[in-house]
């Protein structure tokens, strides 16, 4: 499905099912170097259980035109404007990575239009190493095969959940050079590693957060360790944690267990 949000574009999967506006929404944002496919799993359960799904590509990403957000703020007022767009009063938004971050201030600046909010492997502050800012602008294949590594805290998924042969570093880094591919102009690599790096707002967002708040954690995570999100943690008002076995890639290494606790938090 395509929406013109902020004059470009854009693309948000649907899980397979036609957009409702009259049903309740879940809008899905991705982090840094992927798009919405990192939500496969949980976009069409949603889906084909009474939900209204937006998972997005950002602007400037795969299939979503415009400019790529040089902020979180900036990405935040993109979310609202897709909300707007799809002519969606209230929403619950999830996030990922950067695109937690995303969510949080897009919930801090609209509270009255989020219904719950849900942040996976989120940080205050998500800083990013000097090693790993420099790579992304400089030899992004190398950044990718690092982030591959810090990103999984398993070669592979536990049995059946993504089927026999998967290779979770291998999957992780082909959808990372596709994504930084997509944008020959913009290096989408280093920009969204800039804006994780320079947002400072995150525990102020989080006390202007009105609704419910999971936050859902990676026991094995590198990029962003669960005492990480403590600060956020102890500045929301109602709030609930689940950590699941796996790192920051928390979809794929954990698809089930993100999945149901999910199910749970949004039937509260």
């Amino acid at each position: 499905m395509y929406l013109d949000v902020q004059g470009a574009r854009t693309f948000c999967y649907t899980g397979g099912k036609p957009f409702d506006a009259a049903k309740p929404t879940i809008v899905f944002v991705h982090g840094v170097l992927n798009d919405h496919s990192v939500w496969i799993l949980q976009t069409r359960y949603f889906a084909h259980h009474g939900w209204n799904v937006l998972a997005v590509d950002l602007p400037g990403h795969c299939k979503s035109g415009g400019e790529p957000p040089k902020s979180v703020e900036e990405a935040a007022d993109f979310v609202i404007a897709l909300l707007d767009a799809a002519k969606v009063e209230k929403a619950a938004l999830v996030g990922h990575s950067f695109g937690a971050l995303t969510v949080l201030e897009a919930a801090a600046r609209a509270p009255q239009r989020v219904t719950h909010l849900a942040l996976l492997g989120p940080a205050a502050p998500m800083k990013v190493s000097p090693a790993l800012l420099e790579n992304s602008q400089h030899a992004p294949l190398k950044a990718i095969a690092m982030v591959s590594v810090f990103s999984h805290s398993m070669l592979a998924p536990p049995p059946s959940s993504l089927g026999p042969g998967t290779w979770l570093y291998g999957g992780a880094r082909a959808l990372m050079k596709r994504v930084l591919a997509s944008n020959p102009r913009i290096n989408l690599f280093h920009r969204g590693f800039v804006a994780c790096d320079s947002y400072g707002g995150g525990e102020a967002a989080i006390g202007k957060v009105r609704c419910p708040v999971l936050f859902l954690l990676g026991k094995g995570d590198a990029m962003a360790p669960p005492k990480a999100a403590l600060p956020l943690q102890q500045n929301a008002r109602d709030a609930k944690t689940v950590v699941v076995e796996g790192g920051h890639q928390m979809m794929s290494e954990a698809p089930d267990a993100v999945l149901f606790a999910l199910r749970d938090f949004l039937k509260a």
